[in-house]
Order: structure tokens, then sequence, then C-alpha cells
């Protein structure tokens, strides 16, 4: 089978080939690794190649043409970043010059990175729809559900979104209780980086019900360094971590100003760094790329945890792990239960049928279909259906090409309160050209 990987240059690829290596059953025999960077590709084509020694793998191919790289392809991954880290930079220090959140997915500058991305994310929809009609598209380019939900305008269901967050959230509960993972049967509901962990059934026990009624346990779990023991349980569930930027927005705006630099610019030095000296020391790529990951994972989310603490251990699998998960339980028609970004369909009635809402899924060999659920409480749902309304005006000004459908999507946002300061962020985030 062939698995085509777009953005084949970018600093996460090699997570991906790990968890390809790791595969039982060869399911991958081909690699092609696609990026606009063709320097970017051969540091991260040796990064891997050390990476694998004398290990089997697929075979590793690199191009910078997309047509070539998804024909024929079984399986696309799609996790691409238009505009680089500088574009990112761009859009937390424009947001945070307004005095509003500067944060990659989650607030105004989330609609900006969907904005600039979603034009490419459609390009290469209609690219898979004529080289590779037949390929399911798994999506791990955020803001996820946005851009998943874009491209489903072109390939419907056969596209898939991905975040590894709420799969790694049960994880860490089960753990607490020496539960296996696979065992675990996982409530979640929202939209990507805005949802709730509801349950987590394990042989009749609810252990998302009992570590709320212990603060022992709870103290341990990572979301007890972002958010207090008892606004956990006063919300009767276990928040997505993402949802700091929400329930603390302006101590997450005043940490991220007081930090020497915003987690983009922190990226962006790291990773020229990276690259200038694995370019220069090819030999040496995969050292180099270790102890980079390593201070990258260290530093995650920084802003919401107290100043020199140290980021628990969070492994949740990463989203690779989930990404090939998915693609497994897909290619070999393996049925199994994952937390994905879908189309709700009519999982949740109060929310657009053609929305893309994370939730837990049966994948078999037709791709992901949604779970029933209980719809969340008013609170949580109220929030939902805000986002997913101006996310729905960030792909209609995408795929209408027009300003005052993402000026709209901005004023309406929550985290955006004030017109004004909409219209300017707007002037900042719309592309120009």
């Amino acid at each position: 089978m062939k698995l085509a990987l777009l953005g084949g240059g970018g600093f996460r690829v090699p997570l991906v080939h790990e968890a390809l290596l790791g595969q039982q059953g060869d399911l991958i025999d081909d690699l092609w690794l696609f990026d606009t960077e063709a320097d970017r590709l051969e540091v991260i084509r040796n990064v891997l190649v050390q990476a694998r020694g004398s290990r089997p793998g697929p075979t590793i191919h690199t191009s910078t043409d997309l047509a070539e790289s998804v024909r024929g392809a079984d399986f696309v991954f799609s996790a691409i970043r238009v505009g680089g880290l500088p574009g990112r930079v761009h859009d937390e220090r424009a947001a945070l010059g307004l005095g509003v959140l500067g944060q990659e997915t989650t607030g105004p500058a989330g609609i900006a990175f969907a904005l600039r991305t979603g034009p490419v994310a459609l390009r290469i929809a209609r690219t898979v729809a004529e080289e590779a009609p037949g390929a399911f598209v798994i999506n791990f380019t955020n803001p996820a559900g946005i851009i998943t939900e874009l491209m489903q305008t072109v390939l419907g269901n056969r596209v898939i979104g991905i975040c590894d967050t709420p799969s790694g959230l049960g994880k860490r509960v089960g753990a607490l209780y020496g539960a296996d993972e696979f065992e675990l049967s996982l409530d979640y509901v929202g939209l990507n980086h805005l949802g709730w962990l509801r349950h987590a059934w394990y042989r009749g026990r609810d252990l998302v019900a009992e570590v709320l009624d212990d603060p022992g346990k709870l103290s341990h779990l990572e979301e007890a360094d972002v958010f207090s023991i008892e606004w956990m349980q006063r919300l009767g569930a276990l928040p997505n971590e993402y949802l700091y930027y929400w329930y603390s927005t302006r101590e997450a705006i005043a940490s991220i100003l007081s930090a020497d630099a915003t987690r983009g610019e922190f990226l962006q030095a790291q990773q020229a760094r990276f690259y200038e000296q694995a370019k220069a020391h090819p030999e040496r790529a995969f050292q180099l790329w270790t102890a980079a990951h390593d201070e990258r994972e260290a530093t995650y989310m920084a802003e919401a945890r107290d100043e020199g603490e140290e980021r628990p251990d969070t492994s949740g699998g990463g989203y690779e792990r989930v990404a090939l998960a998915l693609m497994r339980a897909i290619a070999l028609n393996e049925r199994a239960e994952m937390i994905l970004n879908v189309r709700n369909g009519h999982t949740l009635a109060a929310l657009p049928d053609n929305g893309v809402i994370e939730v837990p899924c049966l994948v078999d060999g037709a791709g992901a279909h949604p779970l029933a659920t209980e719809p969340p409480g008013g609170a949580e749902l109220g929030l939902m259906m805000q986002m997913k309304a101006v996310e729905q005006l960030a792909i209609r000004a995408v795929l209408e090409d027009d300003r005052g459908l993402a000026f709209e999507a901005l004023a309406k946002h929550p985290l955006v309160d004030s017109v004004n300061v909409a219209e300017q962020l707007t002037e900042d985030f719309w592309p120009q050209g």
C-alpha cells in the first residue's frame, strides 16, 4: 500500500515513521514525503534513514510534486503548515497586540490559520480527488476541525480529522487505576480542542466519576496543573487541556505576554537552528532532531503551568499513533472505537449535519462512523454551537473568497470581545494578493 505524507519535510514526520516501523504486518510498502521545500525534505529523509538503521520498513520517496506524491495512494496524511512558523508568529503577535488571545488553534489566531491554510487544503483535496479517488485522507493539519470540514466539501466522509489529546486524556485516566487503555470505552464530546471527557468505562466502572471523587488521584493528572480540582469537580467532566484558553483567558494572555517569546517564536528559532545544523551536518541529523524534539515536548503549553514546573508525563501515544491505528482499522477492516473529527450527521441535533465534531466513532473498512452520544450540558453545548457557527463562517470565507465573511467570523468569535478589534484582525489576517 502507498501512504503519501503531505508536509513531509515537517519536524514531526519522524514520529510517524517510527510508528510505521512499529506496525505489525508491513502495511505500507511505499512512503511518499511531499513538501514544497526540497532542503527540508532532504533533512527529514536523513533523520528517517538514521533512525531506522537496519530495521525493515517502507521504501521512502521524496517529492515536491503534489500530484506525483498522491497518485494512486491508499492513504494520504495531511500535516501541512501554510506560511510556516513565521505565519504562526504573525498570527500570535497580531492578536496579542490587540489584547486578545494569540494561540495557534484557539481564538482569533486559529481563524487566521484556517483562512491562510484553507485554499491550499482545497487544492490538495481536489488533487486527491483526481489522482487517488479511493484514498482516505487523515487530516492532522490545524485547526483540525475546520480544515477537515473544508476538505470534506470535496471528498466527503473520506476525510477524517485526528487529534491525540482526547485519547491521551483517557489513557492517563486509565493509568491511574492500572487499566489497559484498550479496555476503556471513552465518552467524549466536543469540537477539536474544545471538548470534555465525561466517562471512561472500564469493567463496569466509570473511572472519570471515580477520579473526580478522589482529589488525591485527580491531582496526579496533567489537567490538575491547568485547571483547579474544584473546577473540574464542578464541571463533572475532565476538560480538554485547550479549554485552559477558554476558562482562564485573561491569565493565558498575561502569561504569554510575560514570556520572552510566544510559542511560535520559540519554535521558529528552535527549528531554524535544527534544519540549519542538520543540513550542515547530515550525518548527525537524527541526533540533532532528538535533542530538539525533547526540548519541544518539555516546553509544551508552558503558559498554563507555574514557572519552573516541569511538564508531567502526558503520554497518550501522540497523533501519529492515532493516525496509524485509524489507517490500520480501515485498511484491514478491523473494527475499532476511536475519538475522531467526523461529520456530525444526526449525532448532535443542535449542530449542523455537515459540521465536523469530535466524538467516539466506530471505524471499519468503510471509514469512521460517529456513535450515538448524549449532548453536553447547556453551557458546553452553547459554546460548541457558537464556535461551530464561527468555524462555518470561516469555511464560507475561504470557499467564497469573501473578506466580509472572515470579518463576521472574527466578530462573532467568543474570544474576540469587540467588533472594532475584529475589523483590525481581519485587516491583519485576510490573505493579501
